[in-house]
């Protein structure tokens, strides 16, 4: 369906253009082009929950029947739009709640009208209603305060006073409360246009992702929390209006014990010309407050970092600090292709870090060429050249020479790697490696045509694993932006690898039964198996040529071979290959990589 363009687009139309300067508008247009090709509405239509689902879900009784009180702060609601948000909390299969409204308009005689009249009309049919008038109009966050103090129950679920949720959204919620004793949960997400007449732009999310947390409010709604959590989380903080619910989600993140997400759309966000959903111009205080409750985050957990706004409004990066001045060993594993090599080193040698050590493991060249070179880096301090006497197998190569490595870091680095994008890279993901949480970081790539070679890896992705984003032009940012957000990953490629040296030799190196494929995706599983995050960062960006030295897998016996690597990976990982990647979404494709709906 084609939409009418109107003054009020094209009025946002001209606000983004001046905002973004023409490349950058024009990448972001056709990022939003591409999103709406995906059939949404139809496929809405297939997920919504059952007239005969809801019934059974109604007469379902769980081991534990938590009161939930949904908070509602409301000023000036338009009628239509609290009838709405009422009816859809009545519809609910699941029926221990109660809605708590603060009124914040209730002194204003206009205000009452709208909504206290609309609640007491409403409560006079379900008890279930509860409302408060306020003496005035304080912020969002203090309305939402107050709000909460009316709450009985055991769990909090926080709606805006506009929207709406589907009416199996709280079964789903006690639901997961009993199976895991969840204390906070999020569901999956879309936006509805204000006459409800086209829902679109929908948001499949990851599991608990503190990085893409750290880089945007990826949580946002349907939030609902464990009682004694938001308590000891502590109020919404007015000082943050506008980013209120940000600042909270991060305290109560900090203190949860289990956090779940539901991969459903239970909740759907209202857009108008005022609201951030529609207009993320409208409310450019709102960036601030969101800037100040990352840095309040980080101050609290003890981490240092510098937050910045991105210029795609309600987005951040943080900057991680390098501390000290650590060695970083960077293995780079090689046959023949000089030329190549030298771009590679000369790249590693230019970076704005000077305490690395670069260790050439040589495997079977032939070429005199390579070898005049080897004598060339004979004269280099920093470099030395290693052989590996036994056939192609890229784990074992690596594990070879990392025996040599004195550093604190390695960096694995593929021959065909060159970073001439910016001398930054290394220094970037050294910054992220340090953090006593990452296990291993890994970088966007691109093809040398400025096309994306990796922004990280999704486990079942064509079947075993796969790199998202392939072929997206440089300066797109794909998905709800996810091609150039910093993002915890279940894998990323180890073309260009940063890893704790403790940690490489904590998950035992590479399993040299992989020898080329899959070694890089079970490596950064078995550093997740740990407990540590593997962290994608699209700031260290450079290019790759791939596997220019290998050749096609086109015999039998590595035809042979790839099918052992496939089982290896099926038998060893069997479990996230069966449930699906935590850091992706069920309702998503694999067999595409750009975040496609799955259909």
């Amino acid at each position: 369906m084609r939409l009418p363009i109107t003054p009020y687009k094209i009025k946002k139309a001209f606000l983004y253009w001046r905002h973004f300067g023409t490349r950058e508008f024009f990448n972001h247009l056709a990022d939003r082009l591409e999103a709406k090709d995906i059939p949404y509405d139809a496929w809405r239509r297939d997920h919504c929950v059952r007239e005969e689902e809801l019934a059974r879900q109604a007469k379902c009784t769980f081991p534990s029947m938590p009161l939930i009180s949904i908070v509602v702060p409301a000023y000036h609601t338009p009628k239509q739009f609290l009838l709405e948000l009422i009816e859809s909390v009545e519809r609910q299969s699941y029926a221990n709640w109660e809605l708590c409204i603060a009124d914040a308009g209730a002194s204003d005689e206009a205000g009452e009208a709208a909504v206290g009249a609309v609640v007491r009309f409403c409560r006079q049919k379900d008890s279930r209603i509860r409302y408060l008038a306020l003496e005035q109009n304080y912020n969002i966050a203090e309305n939402t305060n107050r709000a909460i103090g009316m709450a009985k129950g055991d769990y909090l679920a926080f709606l805006d006073h506009d929207d709406l949720i589907e009416p199996d959204a709280l079964f789903e919620f006690v639901r997961a409360i009993n199976e895991s004793g969840a204390d906070l949960l999020y569901t999956d997400e879309d936006k509805v246009r204000a006459d409800r007449s086209r829902y679109y732009q929908p948001h499949f999310k990851p599991e608990f992702n503190l990085d893409l947390l750290r880089s945007n409010n990826y949580i946002t709604h349907f939030l609902c929390v464990k009682k004694s959590l938001a308590k000891e989380a502590g109020v919404f903080d007015p000082s943050l209006s506008g980013a209120q619910d940000y600042d909270f989600i991060f305290r109560c993140v900090e203190k949860a014990q289990k956090i779940v997400r539901i991969p459903r759309v239970l909740y759907h966000w209202r857009t108008h010309q005022a609201s951030t959903a529609d207009n993320p111009m409208s409310k450019l205080y709102a960036y601030d407050a969101g800037q100040r409750a990352i840095e309040g985050h980080l101050k609290r957990c003890g981490v240092k970092g510098r937050v910045e706004q991105l210029p795609d409004l309600g987005f951040y990066r943080v900057r991680y600090p390098v501390e000290g001045q650590p060695l970083v060993s960077v293995l780079i594993p090689n046959k023949d292709q000089a030329e190549m090599l030298k771009t590679c080193i000369d790249a590693v040698l230019a970076v704005d870090y000077d305490n690395i050590e670069i260790i050439v493991i040589e495997n079977n060249s032939t070429e005199p060429e390579t070898f005049a070179y080897y004598k060339e880096l004979e004269g280099l301090d920093r470099v030395r050249v290693v052989r590996w006497e036994g056939g192609f197998n890229y784990s074992a190569i690596n594990n070879y020479g990392a025996t040599f490595a004195q550093g604190d870091y390695l960096l694995l680095l593929n021959n065909d790697v060159r970073g001439t994008i910016s001398r930054t890279w290394l220094k970037e993901m050294l910054g992220v490696c340090q953090r006593p949480d990452v296990g291993a970081v890994g970088a966007r790539l691109y093809y040398p045509d400025n096309r994306i070679q990796h922004a990280g890896i999704v486990i079942g992705i064509g079947g075993i694993a796969g790199s998202m984003f392939v072929d997206l032009p440089r300066g797109r940012s794909g998905y709800l932006h996810k091609a150039a957000l910093m993002q915890d990953l279940s894998a990323v490629t180890a073309a260009c690898m940063m890893v704790k040296r403790s940690v490489f030799y904590e998950v035992g190196g590479l399993t040299e039964d992989l020898a080329v494929a899959f070694n890089d995706v079970d490596f950064c599983l078995k550093i997740v198996d740990k407990g540590y995050r593997i962290v994608y960062d699209p700031y260290a960006e450079l290019y790759h040529d791939e596997s220019r030295t290998r050749g096609a897998e086109d015999s039998k016996e590595k035809v042979r071979r790839f099918q052992g690597e496939i089982e290896y990976m099926r038998s060893h990982w069997s479990d996230i290959l069966k449930k699906g990647d935590p850091m992706y979404n069920p309702n998503l494709s694999l067999k595409k990589w750009n975040y496609s709906l799955k259909v």
